[in-house]
């Protein structure tokens, strides 16, 4: 057995605004066996790896809500999605390490691209999935297949795409039959005022998915859509960034979570050029960029005040947003208007309760050790959690 004792740490698990100071953790064989206050640690191991934690806080575990592990990020990470097989692979160990090093300890990856491998067709997150699971030094990985989208909809060869509620259906049942955990849908269509699918449709699709045990993630940036996504009950709404009241109502009375990823907005603001802007903004400039993070920060505050479930996303690879700027949408979260403690929740127990892990983004005796070791105290500085200096 290999123990490794962490003392005199401060505790903050996301539950609350109370910090707990004079902690003590002992952990067996990647397990924690006890949590106790440092006055009262009694017997331990003698052979015992015992590491001064004092002037640090430890953290649960983070989740990425919203994440692409097969994409670099970038402005031009659409271009990249059609890089070679192996690229991509690559892409995803380097992701993977960049997340576990900043504390990420579970990734929710919300679309891969379509490839054969290993001598199937499918979503490559499937099968980084499965090559990083009993990996201490990668997260765990619960993924969709690919974006199922209307025709027309995406750039060709990124999704899968149908033309009527019977193909969206189908479609959205294959990538359980690839093996994906969840379902992501596409509710942004070529007209921002028309949802490209209606809420029977959306609806249809939610039933027969959770027939199956699984969930359904559906991707909205305006109003039209979310709404759709609302009244059918999908089990998450991803970015919501142009939500208005009433659909914050119905999304608080159906128990739609929402998946905010305003971190990948303050990415694109980043650049000095408009020709700096993704190649998929078309021609946006950085105003609209503004425009669109404030209705954002809008939008999670309406949710936050109407009790909508929020989990915090970077969306990576699926913007300029990189691997390990989770901490970043905890900031932009605190923006929006929720406490530290609860941003902290948000990027930790709230995705595990999304992701139906309930070991996920939480500190408890008996349970994994998935939890890193920050300066600060990200319960009243949500920056504390870039300052990740170790993790179990």
């Amino acid at each position: 057995m290999r123990s490794v004792l962490y003392r005199d740490a401060a505790l903050a698990d996301g539950r609350g605004p109370e910090l707990r100071v004079g902690v003590s953790v002992l952990v067996t064989d990647d397990r924690i066996r006890w949590i106790r206050p440092t006055a009262d640690e009694g017997e331990f191991p003698a052979d015992s790896e015992i590491v001064d934690a004092g002037g640090s806080t430890i953290i649960p575990g983070m989740v990425d809500g919203h994440s692409h592990l097969t994409l670099p990020g970038g402005s031009h990470w659409i271009d990249r999605a059609a890089d070679p097989t192996q690229t991509l692979l690559a892409v995803a160990e380097a992701n993977g390490e960049l997340q576990h090093r900043s504390g990420v300890r579970w990734a929710r990856d919300v679309g891969s691209p379509r490839r054969e491998h290993d001598g199937r067709e499918r979503a490559l997150a499937l099968g980084v999935r499965d090559a990083w699971r009993g990996r201490r030094d990668r997260p765990y990985v619960r993924a969709a297949g690919t974006w199922v989208t209307q025709a027309g909809t995406l750039p060709e060869g990124l999704a899968v795409e149908a033309r009527d509620g019977d193909e969206l259906l189908a479609l959205a049942l294959g990538q359980l039959d690839d093996g994906a955990d969840l379902v992501k849908l596409y509710l942004d269509g070529p007209d921002p005022g028309i949802a490209p699918w209606t809420a029977g449709e959306v609806g249809r699709v939610v039933e027969a998915v959770h027939a199956r045990g699984a969930r359904v993630a559906a991707h909205s940036s305006r109003v039209s859509g979310a709404r759709v996504c609302a009244e059918a009950g999908v089990d998450s709404i991803e970015h919501g960034f142009d939500l208005d009241a009433d659909v914050a109502r119905i999304m608080a009375e159906r128990g739609v979570t929402l998946v905010t990823t305003m971190t990948v907005l303050k990415s694109w603001l980043g650049f000095s050029t408009t020709t700096a802007l993704p190649r998929f903004a078309g021609p946006e400039n950085r105003s609209m960029f503004y425009g669109r993070l404030e209705q954002a920060r809008h939008s999670a505050g309406l949710a936050h005040a109407a009790g909508v479930a929020i989990v915090g996303g970077t969306d990576f690879g699926g913007g300029s947003a990189r691997a390990n700027q989770l901490p970043w949408e905890a900031e932009c979260l605190v923006e929006a208007g929720l406490e530290p403690w609860q941003a902290l929740g948000a990027v930790t127990w709230r995705g595990g309760e999304l992701l139906g892990e309930p070991d996920a983004g939480v500190i408890r005796e008996g349970g994994p050790a998935d939890f890193s070791l920050v300066h600060g105290d990200p319960l009243s500085d949500p920056a504390a959690l870039w300052r990740v200096w170790r993790v179990a």
